[in-house]
């Protein structure tokens, strides 16, 4: 299979299915395609995706173009590794988590785009004070991922890591580089995502990037 992904530093929606194949040892072979310059990605991709978006799973013929399909598909094809919980009780909340970060969350998104190696605490305060749909959308992250946390015991949503903790490492992301308030015990498994392995591959690799995507750098001046 190959994986199609865009910035590792900005993609959030790409982070999620390399992290989840990446933690349950499912091979890949992965093209990442810059999104600078901006109109040359956006022929790269429509060359390769009918929706012209990352990520896009290839399988032979196949191809997958939503980051929750390819959850899915991956499922299905290792059923044995169970991506999802293991109890058909967690996976209905799993799966609700997931549709609803899929469809959700657009303040927190669009005002704390995914930025892997900034660290903008100073951008943070001024969003939080600034932006009460942001701070709506951080208390039910809150209150969702304590309620999981508390049921399963932890130290992922759902007790092992699943496909709910891929979908939600990119927010994390946005949580440590914006420094947004949280509470001892989310901070805590922000940790553990953070510490996971394939999260930490992800980072690194990030990291070691550096390219500047004007579109997805809103808050900081280009560098000289």
């Amino acid at each position: 299979m190959k994986l199609v992904i865009g910035n590792k530093n900005y993609s959030s929606w790409s982070m999620r299915p390399w992290v989840l194949m990446r933690h349950f040892g499912i091979p890949f072979e992965e093209q990442r395609l810059s999104f600078a310059p901006w109109e040359a990605f956006r022929q790269r991709i429509h060359a390769l995706s009918p929706a012209g978006r990352v990520p896009l799973l290839i399988d032979g013929d196949l191809r997958i173009w939503d980051t929750l399909a390819i959850a899915e598909y991956l499922a299905e094809s290792f059923a044995d590794r169970a991506l999802w919980p293991r109890t058909r009780w967690a996976r209905a909340r799993a799966r609700s988590l997931c549709a609803e970060m899929h469809a959700g969350f657009s303040a927190l998104r669009s005002h704390c785009p995914m930025n892997i190696e900034a660290s903008l605490p100073e951008v943070g305060r001024r969003i939080w004070d600034e932006q009460p749909a942001v701070q709506a959308d951080m208390q039910r992250i809150v209150a969702m991922w304590g309620e999981a946390l508390a049921d399963s015991g932890g130290p992922f949503l759902f007790g092992d890591f699943s496909v709910a903790d891929a979908f939600y490492a990119p927010v994390c992301a946005r949580i440590r580089g914006y420094g947004l308030p949280v509470p001892p015990e989310i901070a805590d498994y922000i940790g553990r995502v953070w510490a996971n392995d394939a999260v930490a591959a992800w980072v690194a690799e990030a990291l070691a990037e550096h390219e500047w995507v004007p579109e997805d750098e809103p808050y900081r001046p280009a560098p000289v």
